[in-house]
């Protein structure tokens, strides 16, 4: 009985009943009581003497549906001192989070009220995981990944759906030609044509792709149903179409929405306003939504990743569509307009073929990419069509938040260190709901797109207080951006516990919410200690600088870890830069080989950035990172023989070593572009040498990084990383991530004595093997 909680064992549960017709997520919920509390569980046509478990709807527990009065969503726990009562809820995760919750999340005084019955109202009707890395999209080989567990720890959490569209390989089926990059961009949140075709396609993607595609979906709904949790996807659409579909359909040829630096074969979507493109979306809806009957809400993002809008201003190639939607020589707004109207249509078009399979599907727009369309577009809302955002202030990318020490560094809207809120948010959703509108706001749980490729980095707090903000002004309907990651892997994780208690217990403080977590990790001697270690460790996390890019997915995209950081990288002869470019997302021309401040035409990182983010990390962060390191050793001393508080502190060890590892080398990439940008507009010879010194120095604090993060990754017991049991890609490191450190140690002693240097007139390089004719320029 070493499963069963202490508190349940107390409340004296022995049979447990749930509906002979049930919902699948009423027996999983009932057998999962079972497991905690080792009692008896078995169907029936009626409520049992003992324990019941069942939806809301079945009417089995009156007092429940009395007590909730006219609340839309919530859970009932009842538990008299002979061990009867029930758990209701009206949605089927409910039930498996409130079996969870009386295992553990409920405190003392909350259990003595058990017995009269607990009404638990969802703060949020809708929290859903979008764009969920581990899960679903491109973190999806992460080794040791449980998609089970990670089912069993949304609902948990207070998560309502999960998203279910996802690849069954580790990557796509796309057209693409040697020395292009863009065909990986399909990777993630695939679209319809990754998993239906319809008459006009068919034929385009081969049959076998598409049906294990469509199969994996299927079965990723059925874990959804499992745990209550409303199955829902996340896609880029409209997406583009191999190009010898449109030497079939030359008519239906719209917009080219690639990146022309990242691409060398133009990809076209479909002209959106063709009643033939309109009635293929429907079809393709109505096909998923046959394969799928529950699919509940569907996210659209675009002008991005293989997708995009005709006539739209963010589009990477400019405006740009087929002849349909407006003519040429009109002015900016009435493109705007038009573009924003036609987008209405498709979604109105794609919402009413779902609604005919189910009335309650929900369709969103992310509505960051519309910034000159946005008014437009706005007016075509409504009626079970919404946007999604980070924030109601939210046109284009453009948002008053920055981040909470460093008021110069804008763009956090929505990421980790989104935790504050604008007075104007609340009007500003009154207005939205006057016209029909209920957006869906985004909030930032984990480390998709935040602390790449780190997991069970804690900051609890930080998401409690955007949780308890979102629900202080009255959103309802919320987004995970990113999902969990790899829960399987952070078995000590506080995030997920906040994500709860802001869902279900929000007048708790966090304070105690964690007090008792760490409890539940570490045990009553050690719990408190583990608590206080989390909240220096959050401390240590809020003074991170952001450096752009390289927090996010650009940390393994541009190869952070693992390419060597000297003075001239391009000293490096090619052959030996080989084993990370091949999967970096570069280009034989882009910037970014040899500027680590650069991006195709975006600069990342200026000079005075740079020069401002080194002491930043000097003076805030790793003092405090340190005094987190040298508090949790003390108290692993402490533990002796204790080894759940062992394992606890063991764990938070190896994940406060890894964030140092990887925050030392954003460091690097910070320090590189200070010390090599100013080597190269020094005037003198004196301040030349004083930049040297000072890359000479960066170099070997990397060097000794590098060498105590290859040793923690070879040694350490701790899945700290994801890593991609299937090789490695763009988005994720592989088993010989530590053949790789090798590689980087090497080349940095050998290299490291360069002069500074940066070949600015990389943009105008011929590819390998294909110069430019002789007497042209740049041939070299």
């Amino acid at each position: 009985m070493s499963h069963v909680s202490a508190s349940l064992s107390a409340l004296g549960v022995r049979a447990i009943t749930f509906p002979t017709r049930c919902d699948v997520a009423e027996q999983t919920a009932a057998d999962e009581l079972a497991r905690l509390t080792d009692a008896r569980v078995a169907s029936a046509n009626r409520p049992g003497k003992g324990f019941n478990v069942a939806l809301a709807h079945r009417a089995w527990a009156p007092a429940a549906a009395k007590a909730a009065g006219d609340a839309a969503s919530w859970i009932w726990l009842r538990v008299d001192d002979h061990g009867a009562g029930e758990i209701i809820a009206t949605e089927g995760s409910g039930l498996f989070a409130a079996a969870r919750l009386l295992a553990h999340g409920l405190t003392g005084a909350t259990r003595e009220k058990l017995a009269a019955g607990l009404l638990l109202p969802r703060s949020f009707s809708m929290n859903r995981p979008i764009w969920d890395g581990s899960f679903a999209q491109y973190w999806k080989s992460n080794r040791g990944f449980s998609p089970e567990q990670y089912a069993a720890t949304l609902a948990e959490a207070g998560f309502t759906h999960l998203e279910v569209n996802s690849l069954q390989a580790s990557f796509p089926y796309e057209d693409s030609v040697p020395g292009e990059y863009y065909s990986q961009f399909y990777t993630y949140c695939p679209g319809f044509n990754h998993f239906i075709d319809t008459p006009l396609t068919r034929g385009f993607w081969p049959a076998q792709y598409l049906d294990a595609n469509l199969e994996r979906l299927q079965n990723l709904a059925a874990l959804a149903r499992k745990y209550g949790l409303k199955p829902s996807v996340c896609l880029y659409e409209p997406r583009s179409l191999p190009e010898r579909f449109f030497q079939r359909y030359p008519t239906l040829r719209g917009a080219r929405i690639d990146h022309p630096f990242r691409s060398r074969l133009p990809r076209y979507t479909m002209a959106q306003d063709h009643p033939v493109v309109k009635h293929h979306f429907r079809l393709a809806t109505q096909a998923l939504m046959k394969a799928v009957p529950d699919l509940d809400a569907m996210s659209i993002w675009t002008n991005d990743s293989g997708g995009g809008f005709e006539h739209t201003a963010s589009l990477y190639i400019g405006r740009n569509g087929g002849p349909y939607m407006i003519r040429e020589w009109r002015s900016a707004d009435k493109i705007a307009e038009a573009s924003g109207k036609s987008i209405g249509a498709f979604l109105r078009n794609v919402r009413g073929a779902a609604a005919e399979v189910n009335p309650d599907f929900q369709l969103s727009l992310r509505i960051e990419p519309f910034k000159m369309e946005h008014d437009h577009l706005k007016s075509e809302l409504g009626r079970g069509v919404h946007w999604e955002g980070p924030s109601m202030l939210a046109r284009g990318y453009a948002l008053p938040y920055s981040h909470p020490h460093y008021a110069d560094q804008q763009g956090v809207a929505g990421g980790m260190f989104h935790c504050q809120m604008d007075p104007r948010e609340k009007p500003e959703l009154a207005k939205e709901r006057a016209q029909g509108i209920e957006p869906i706001l985004t909030y930032s749980p984990g480390p998709v797109w935040n602390q790449e490729p780190l997991i069970g980095i804690p900051w609890p707090r930080m998401i409690h207080a955007r949780l308890s903000q979102l629900k202080e002004i009255g959103a309802d309907l919320v987004s995970a951006m990113g999902g969990l990651a790899n829960t399987t892997a952070t078995p000590f994780w506080p995030n997920p516990a906040a994500i709860r208690a802001a869902q279900f217990t929000p007048e708790r403080s966090i304070d105690d919410v964690l007090t008792d977590e760490a409890v539940r990790f570490a045990g009553t001697t050690h719990g408190p200690a583990l608590a206080k270690a989390w909240a220096l460790f959050e401390e240590a996390v809020t003074w991170q600088p952001i450096v752009p890019l390289f927090c996010g997915f650009g940390f393994c995209w541009q190869r952070t870890w693992d390419r060597p950081l000297v003075p001239d990288i391009e000293a490096i002869p090619a052959a030996d830069r080989f084993y990370y470019e091949r999967h970096g997302c570069f280009q034989h021309n882009n910037p970014g080989v040899n500027d680590l401040g650069k991006d195709v035409l975006f600069n990342l990182i200026t000079r005075e950035s740079a020069d401002k983010m080194v002491p930043r990390f000097d003076k805030n962060l790793f003092p405090r990172i340190a005094k987190t390191e040298k508090f949790i050793a003390g108290v692993l001393a402490k533990c002796g023989d204790d080894a759940q508080a062992t394992a606890a502190f063991a764990d938070l060890r190896d994940r406060i070593r890894a964030y140092r590892h990887w925050a030392v080398t954003l460091r690097s990439v910070a320090a590189w572009c200070s010390g090599v940008y100013g080597y190269l507009e020094s005037k003198t010879a004196a301040q030349k040498k004083a930049h040297e010194k000072f890359l000479q120095a960066a170099i070997d604090l990397e060097i000794d990084n590098a060498r105590g993060l290859l040793d923690h990754f070879e040694h350490s017991p701790t899945e700290f990383m994801v890593v991609s049991a299937t090789g490695e890609n763009t988005f994720i490191y592989g088993k010989n991530f530590g053949e790789h450190l090798r590689a980087k140690i090497r080349l940095m002693e050998k290299y490291r004595h360069k002069k500074p240097r940066i070949d600015k007139d990389i943009l105008w390089r011929a590819p390998t093997g294909q110069p430019w004719p002789e007497g042209f320029p740049f041939q070299k």
